[in-house]
């Protein structure tokens, strides 16, 4: 019996198929490949965020806005909260844009599993590139906040007698750096929590509230200055305060800003960013079973 060629190529593949690692795999070539998906979801961010709205993406600039009118009245004209000399609304300004940007990575980030589990069901891509692509839109509103301050400071330091009273700080080129340590922060606390809440669906209730807590633990309302010493230091555990005082060191020239504060918020970020993919991957693995 004559025998049947194989057919042209075929002959030629070795397909080799193993597992992945046992407990933590993270390939960044994949990441890569699937750029293009990463952009679809950025954009889809945004679309279904301000989808049927008036305002649209003017909501990034009102809401900043509106908290700080109400942070000047409260805090400052009731609550007498002295803000260091400095404009209450560039200090209030200053302290939400770091925080809007990390509170609400953390939030979206921490439902990756619960709100995308229809998607996760039906065709397989890096499960890393949502919670990628929640950090990567958030800059865009934070850009936008950015240039809402920078009227701000503009008007008060031109065309006010506060003028003289703040300036650029000459850390100011380090602001791509700070951003990048708060999204490392923030894309781990999320993913740690979208792992949690995964396995106990009552935790997402928890998230808002654990956010609360932490901007009145954060100097935001209030400077770090004037917090007494015997305080002083249970605020220095939470990373959120050197690199809010490095924004306001870098934007308004006065901070309390030092070298092992930064090192200590930059050490804790990447832990629990590294421990935080950990769990993501080790959660990932099976949520599709158990949902």
């Amino acid at each position: 019996m004559p025998s049947v060629p194989a057919e042209t190529g075929l002959m030629d593949r070795e397909i080799v198929i193993q597992p992945r690692h046992p407990w933590f795999s993270l390939d960044f070539r994949e990441l890569w490949e699937y750029r293009d998906l990463l952009i679809l979801l950025i954009h889809r961010d945004f679309a279904v965020k301000f989808k049927q709205t008036i305002l649209g993406p003017a909501w990034f600039i009102l809401q900043p806005l509106l908290m700080t009118l109400v942070f000047t009245v409260v805090f400052g004209n009731i609550a007498r909260i002295p803000t260091d000399g400095l404009p209450p609304i560039l200090f209030y300004l200053s302290g939400l844009l770091t925080w809007n940007y990390f509170a609400q990575t953390v939030n979206a980030t921490s439902a990756t599993f619960t709100a995308n589990a229809h998607l996760f069901g039906k065709v397989y891509f890096p499960r890393l590139i949502v919670p990628l692509s929640v950090a990567a839109s958030g800059v865009f509103a934070f850009l936008l906040q950015l240039a809402l301050f920078t009227a701000f400071w503009i008007y008060f330091r031109f065309f006010t007698l506060a003028g003289d009273r703040f300036g650029v700080g000459a850390g100011l080129w380090s602001l791509p750096l700070l951003l990048v340590v708060v999204a490392a922060l923030a894309l781990g606390i999320g993913l740690w929590m979208s792992a949690l809440t995964a396995r106990y669906r009552d935790l997402s209730h928890l998230v808002p509230f654990l956010l609360q807590l932490g901007m009145y633990a954060t100097p935001i309302i209030y400077p770090f200055s004037t917090v007494p010493p015997s305080w002083a230091w249970v605020l220095s555990f939470n990373p959120m305060t050197p690199l809010t005082e490095a924004f306001k060191m870098a934007l308004l020239g006065q901070g309390l800003v030092t070298i092992g504060g930064l090192g200590y918020a930059a050490s804790v970020a990447i832990a629990v960013l590294v421990t935080g993919m950990w769990a993501f991957h080790y959660v990932e693995r099976h949520f599709i079973d158990t949902v």
